[in-house]
């Protein structure tokens, strides 16, 4: 009786540390500062790579990216290639909101995904129609975005469903 109730207290910190997130407060005056009109601000290259939720890396790709702005209002264009030959377009539409809080809206976006930022670290929560196969699922994305020296961007997300992660992305970024 003792080992399974272990077992199910092992389980329940599993599902609640599944559900949760780091918090940005963590990365108060982390150098370098990510400011985000600046660096999505002209061409980027980038490189990815998404992991089941076994870790095993299910597709790679390349994007080449055009950022834009206009005052408060951005436009991020995203070319994907992906290793298995087929191409993917994303556009952006991004609106700063504060000195640390922005939003994003894009066609497979369900709603507005929402930014904040505080030192190095950007994160955006949102939800996205992600095509799998033949089927299309609505995914939750836990999006981290970490400047590092020489212009270099590192992308974490975590892709969730019923708040369970079920697969994770990480993208590599530099700015041109």
């Amino acid at each position: 009786m003792k080992r399974l109730s272990t077992i199910i207290a092992l389980g329940a910190v599993m599902i609640i540390s599944g559900c949760t997130s780091p918090s940005l407060d963590h990365y108060n005056n982390t150098k370098p500062e990510l400011d985000i009109k600046e660096y999505f601000d002209g061409p980027i290259q980038a490189w990815g790579v998404v992991q089941d939720w076994r870790g095993n890396v299910t597709r790679k790709f390349d994007i080449e990216m055009v950022g834009s702005w206009d005052g408060d209002f951005g436009t991020l264009e995203e070319d994907f290639v992906y290793d298995d030959g087929k191409t993917q377009r994303r556009v952006w539409t991004i609106r700063k909101l504060s000195d640390k809080a922005y939003e994003g809206t894009a066609s497979d976006i369900k709603g507005k995904a929402e930014g904040k930022t505080n030192g190095n670290a950007v994160q955006w929560k949102y939800q996205m129609n992600l095509d799998v196969g033949e089927k299309t699922y609505l995914v939750t994305f836990d999006d981290w975005m970490f400047l590092m020296k020489d212009n270099v961007l590192i992308n974490r997300s975590y892709l969730k469903k019923f708040g369970i992660t079920v697969a994770e992305l990480t993208i590599v970024m530099k700015k041109k």
